[in-house]
């Protein structure tokens, strides 16, 4: 036998014994583990059951047999940004073809990521989940749909757009608030992850296509969320604010807030990198290393039974008492945007990189360990610190969406130092655009409106928000096109 026959015989041995083995430091090692997760989290997308719909999960089948609990529209958007990710730092296409059908099949009747079957719980979160996967997917470099279909960066433009135009300036002066529509609970809330996204959106929209306008929204962004606190003075970030009070009222921190802002402060320092404004730089230089280093203990070493510098949701991960945790379904699946987001914050800031790769490498070897769990033997749990599989309810029979697409997405980022960084239309992206997507003849003036009058001077006030919203709107458009 040849000495290169032996050593995968012997390396396919190792990994059958210890469920998912990586060695973090060989690109070969890496992209194996992460196609170990890739296909358990293509085995959980029910393409064979009769009920399925293209680019949703679906329900979750527990031990009992029975279907009690669903997974969200938004994370399959999410994980849809995951498989282009997986693809472009791994180059196995296998999902490709799932990914194409699912990101088209769910655009909605205006090509915005608002199809009207989600209207019952249309949250700008839930929408900017799918508009930030057409983002990455023109960044990528992923395939370009066919020509009568509508293209990744239109797509990306249009839900930007759409959200542009119900910034809420009448309530907390400014920010989106988390559900789109006045009869959904939740309308009261201004919630960080919506408001991040669109900063994210604004961020990456502005460094693909250089248009100043994009930039400008995601800093004005920025400050809104600086002001209102929900990104404090230490870069701290938290869940999001009620009205009227408009001051934090969820002070809990989740590691995809924290991931999303990230991301964002690295396309607008690397936007002004590319404009070659050393003051704005230098500023946003500032706030990327604060949002990064604010994740150190809160996501990294919070948990003194953990080994240093492995990833987890210390919100609900690991309650007092040794008591179980309390992640649900959307909450398991965080830890694989953090990874995400370092990854590309990795790509555009050369002064994270050492902070970025060192928790990165710990956590995905931690993750790895996890991973040998029933039935198979290499099931990821949701705990990487145990060193083993947790037991975690989610991560049998049928569950388990959020705990492999973290396995495979921390896995995957540490191919972020031999890949490409996301393009721009400068630097190789194909994607077409279409500045004035998603701005007009989709939501009513009703639908727009961010206030619940009460009185007829309060409508007759509404009336005039909503003009004005309208007109910025359409300003907004105008500037864009010049692009």
């Amino acid at each position: 036998m040849k000495l290169s026959h032996f050593s995968a015989a012997l390396s396919l041995l190792a990994s059958t014994a210890l469920a998912i083995d990586i060695n973090v430091d060989d690109p070969a090692s890496i992209k194996n583990a992460a196609g170990i997760a890739a296909k358990k989290l293509r085995a959980l997308y029910p393409t064979d059951e009769p009920w399925f719909i293209p680019g949703e999960f679906g329900l979750i089948q527990t031990e009992d047999g029975k279907n009690n609990k669903g997974y969200y529209w938004w994370e399959a958007g999410a994980a849809m940004g995951g498989w282009i990710d997986y693809w472009a730092y791994t180059g196995d296409d296998t999902y490709n073809d799932r990914v194409m059908e699912a990101m088209l099949f769910q655009v909605g009747e205006k090509q915005d990521y608002q199809p009207r079957n989600q209207s019952l719980a249309l949250g700008n979160d839930d929408q900017g989940f799918w508009g930030i996967a057409a983002i990455t997917a023109a960044e990528r470099g992923f395939p370009d749909p066919p020509e009568d279909k509508p293209q990744w960066l239109a797509l990306g433009q249009a839900v930007f757009n759409r959200q542009a135009g119900r910034w809420d300036a009448a309530a907390c002066n400014g920010g989106l608030r988390w559900q789109v529509f006045q009869s959904n609970k939740g309308y009261d809330y201004k919630n960080t992850i919506s408001n991040g996204l669109f900063f994210n959106m604004g961020a990456r929209l502005g460094r693909y296509t250089d248009n100043a306008t994009y930039i400008e929204w995601a800093e004005k962004t920025w400050k809104w969320s600086r002001e209102m606190n929900l990104v404090d003075k230490d870069y701290a970030i938290y869940d999001g604010s009620h009205i009227p009070e408009c001051t934090v009222s969820s002070s809990i921190r989740w590691s995809y807030n924290a991931g999303v802002y990230l991301a964002g402060a690295a396309a607008v320092y690397d936007y002004y990198k590319a404009q070659k404004n050393e003051a704005k730089m230098a500023e946003w230089e500032e706030h990327t290393m604060g949002l990064l280093k604010a994740t150190d203990t809160i996501f990294f070493n919070q948990n003194s039974e953990y080994p240093a510098n492995v990833m987890q949701e210390s919100a609900c991960e690991n309650p007092p008492n040794n008591q179980e945790p309390t992640c649900n379904t959307d909450q398991r699946s965080f830890k694989a945007y953090l990874s995400r987001f370092m990854g590309q914050t990795y790509q555009l800031c050369d002064f994270t990189r050492d902070f970025i790769m060192e928790r990165l490498k710990t956590s995905a070897e931690w993750a790895a360990k996890s991973c040998n769990g029933p039935p198979d033997g290499n099931t990821c749990g949701l705990r990487w610190g145990f060193g083993k599989y947790d037991g975690s309810p989610y991560g049998i029979a049928k569950g388990g969406v959020g705990e492999h697409m973290a396995a495979m997405e921390v896995f995957h980022n540490l191919l972020a130092p031999g890949a490409k960084a996301p393009l721009t239309d400068k630097t190789g992206g194909t994607s077409k655009g279409d500045a004035a997507a998603g701005s007009g003849g989709g939501l009513s003036e009703e639908d727009l409106r961010q206030t619940d009058p009460s009185s007829g001077g309060d409508r007759a006030g509404a009336g005039i928000l909503t003009t004005l919203t309208l007109g910025g709107l359409l300003g907004l458009t105008f500037w864009l096109i010049k692009e």
